[in-house]
């Protein structure tokens, strides 16, 4: 059940008008919130629905089990105990295949010529990112940061609330918790702010991603040796733009759609590509996953406490280890790794030549340079394989005589709009906001049917799913 569809709007309608209905009665609308939710989920397939509530209530047993102990030797077995269980799930259900599969191709290079039979798992949707959430859970309890809820309908709630939980944000106890926990204030829901995220959402995957994907990304990845090096050039723009408005378009959905419920998620993205660093990027994209490395993997490696070396390995290993978060594959290890060593490079940069970087003037080169480096990855990012990425790379350097074939002008003024979004000012989004809430609510929600209506006629018959669906 894909956002941008009939079915979902259905769905949502549906879920929306009975639970406000029966706002007066905070846990049952809780439970109805919680039934939508696995409906959802199961809505996929049934079996995705029973292996997030095995894992969400052992999170939840061990979380009670954490906050009631006090000798720190136990404390720390259980939350090592909590840590390999969620982990071991994700390894088991994204990792084992290519694991395996390498494990083969390695012995038939070391001249055993036998392939290794590898049994094929169903990967659950969404499952890397409802593990973090109960890793980080388990965590805060153990870091006496929250304690653990014994209210089970909440915590079933947390992870499962059907806006994030396909393709986050990955949003932590801490936040959402404390909100199950009040009864919801109708006086309180920013419904202009949810119907400008929701119209704002639909275009961005409706319209630009969609057809980036289709006119330009899509038919120059799967044979980049048929194109020129402009087309190819402008491929990785696209793409860089593409999953920018794919993924970013998920989350105003999710926030959108949290927020008509009452539930407020924190934004996912900030307009990554006008940072000035690799650092910059990394607290513009994907805010909800970077700062989750960072406060459960950099910070517990020793971050940059350990002296110039060890920063350097805990930057190198994070990055690496987020690579490995968004796939089962050689390329997102090297993704992962490019990132890590463009991160240690610029901190070394910085620490010996920082002064001089600073500069005013050197702003939009260093925009210009974050941009390219960021477009250069996301070839391996995208690519199927290895091979596949190094035969683009190469194609742009030796087909630079070829002609233009696919850049067209629509495809010009996507990339266009995408790109000057990313340089409109901070405040734009709150003045909207401001200026929709002084318009009367059921304007508002015309607004948004009507913008619907005219997304949905650009749109396409069928949609491709969520990039991050796949995550």
């Amino acid at each position: 059940m894909l956002f941008p569809t009939v079915e979902f709007a259905i769905f949502f309608l549906l879920v929306f008008a009975t639970s406000w209905a029966v706002r007066p009665f905070p846990l049952l609308r809780k439970i109805i919130l919680l039934a939508a939710s696995y409906y959802f989920y199961a809505y996929w397939d049934w079996r995705f629905a029973v292996l997030l509530f095995e894992t969400t209530l052992a999170n939840f047993l061990l979380g009670l089990w954490l906050d009631n102990t006090t000798e720190e030797k136990s404390r720390r077995s259980i939350v090592a105990v909590a840590v390999v269980l969620n982990l071991s799930l994700l390894a088991y259900f994204k990792y084992w295949g290519f694991f395996v599969s390498s494990f083969s191709d390695l012995l038939i290079a070391l001249g055993f010529q036998r392939d290794t039979k590898i049994m094929e798992t169903l990967l659950p949707v969404g499952i890397s990112f409802f593990t973090f959430q109960g890793i980080s859970y388990v965590i805060d309890i153990y870091r006496r940061q929250i304690r653990a809820t014994t209210a089970i309908v909440d915590f079933l709630l947390f992870p499962a609330f059907f806006p994030h939980l396909i393709a986050g944000p990955i949003v932590r106890a801490a936040d959402i918790l404390p909100q199950l926990a009040r009864p919801v204030d109708a006086n309180n829901i920013r419904a202009g702010f949810a119907f400008m995220l929701i119209g704002l959402g639909l275009f961005k995957k409706v319209v630009i991603a969609h057809y980036l994907a289709i006119d330009l990304v899509n038919p120059i990845f799967e044979a980049p040796s048929d194109y020129g090096s402009i087309d190819l050039l402008f491929g990785a723009y696209g793409y860089a733009v593409q999953i920018f408005c794919d993924f970013s378009a998920y989350s105003d959905l999710a926030i959108g759609v949290a927020a008509l419920f009452g539930i407020e998620f924190r934004a996912n993205f900030d307009q990554p590509y006008r940072a000035i660093s690799l650092q910059d990027f990394w607290r513009r994209w994907h805010i909800s996953l970077s700062t989750w490395l960072r406060d459960y993997l950099y910070i517990a490696l020793g971050g940059s406490r350990l002296g110039t070396l060890k920063t350097y390995r805990n930057l190198f290993l994070t990055m690496l280890l987020g690579g490995l978060w968004h796939g089962a594959s050689w390329n997102f290890v090297l993704w992962g790794c490019l990132h890590g060593v463009g991160l240690c490079s610029e901190r070394f940069l910085r620490e010996n030549c920082g002064k001089w970087f600073e500069h005013p003037l050197w702003t939009p080169i260093k925009i210009l340079m974050v941009f390219h480096f960021v477009c250069l990855t996301w070839i391996f990012f995208n690519a199927e394989t290895l091979s596949q990425s190094f035969e683009y790379m190469t194609a742009i350097g030796k087909n630079e005589n070829q002609s233009i074939k696919i850049l067209s002008p629509f495809v010009f003024s996507l990339l266009a709009v995408g790109l000057i979004g990313q340089f409109l000012p901070n405040r734009l989004l709150f003045r909207t906001e401001m200026a929709i809430r002084r318009i009367p609510l059921y304007m508002q929600a015309t607004a948004l049917a009507f913008v619907v209506l005219i997304v949905s006629s650009f749109g396409p018959g069928s949609l491709a799913p969520f990039i991050y669906f796949r995550f």
